[in-house]
């Protein structure tokens, strides 16, 4: 079961501003990778669920978590059906992710409360998620949909909780080009947690584009806050 409350991932994901998210298959790599992006001051990771036996990795990293990380919030990535999303939730994912808006996910992750962030390309598709009881929208695929997307989406609905995933590089004006759009959090995977730099142990070097990254979102909501 998970170890965090709805409200405390939702308020953690919105107060951090970024979600980190990426894959590896040994679970040592996978606990360096996770303790480098806490150091880094991330207290929330998302695992993808990509890899063959994918799942036996996230027991393993649960069961790492709550022995020695207690404070770091872990969600399951690419769920895209119900039965997925009951075992990582009984495995113990604080959160669910998708690329995709399945209604039968979001009623498993309301009756576990459960917080389920689902991908969205469309008004059409956000407000359908909104009404299965959805908080916080994935806006996939970010790099094809850009900025203006989230900036003309809040403009008639401006209390949506919209998260950019896929394709955002950590960048200092790509990060604020996306929090002046309005993204309340962004969703970052290889072009933050660089696969060579993992690969090749150089985690003070990951550790540092985490920091930067986190200074960047920091940054940008302070000069959005002065407008």
């Amino acid at each position: 079961m998970p170890l965090f409350d709805k409200h405390e991932v939702i308020a953690t994901i919105l107060k951090t501003g970024l979600v980190p998210v990426f894959y590896y298959g040994d679970i040592s790599t996978v606990i360096n990778v996770c303790e480098t992006i806490v150091d880094a001051g991330s207290p929330i990771v998302e695992f993808t669920n990509r890899g063959p036996m994918a799942f036996k990795v996230f027991e393993e990293i649960i069961r790492w978590r709550n022995s020695k990380k207690e404070n770091l919030i872990i969600g399951a990535g690419t769920i895209l059906d119900s039965a997925t999303a009951s075992l990582y939730i009984n495995i113990g994912a604080d959160f669910i992710v998708a690329p995709n808006i399945n209604h039968e996910v979001a009623k498993l992750c309301n009756r576990r409360n459960v917080v389920y962030i689902p991908g969205c390309s469309t008004l059409t598709e956000i407000t359908a998620a909104e009404a299965f009881g959805v908080d916080i929208f994935k806006i996939f695929p970010a790099e094809v949909l850009g900025p203006k997307f989230i900036k003309n989406i809040l403009a008639p609905c401006p209390w949506l909780k919209l998260m950019p995933s896929g394709g955002i590089r950590p960048t200092r004006d790509e990060i604020k080009e996306w929090i002046n759009a309005g993204a309340v959090a962004l969703n970052i995977g290889s072009a933050l947690l660089r696969r060579d730099l993992i690969m090749s142990g150089r985690f003070q070097e990951l550790r540092k584009m985490v920091e930067e990254c986190i200074s960047y979102i920091r940054e940008a909501r302070e000069h959005k806050s002065q407008k």
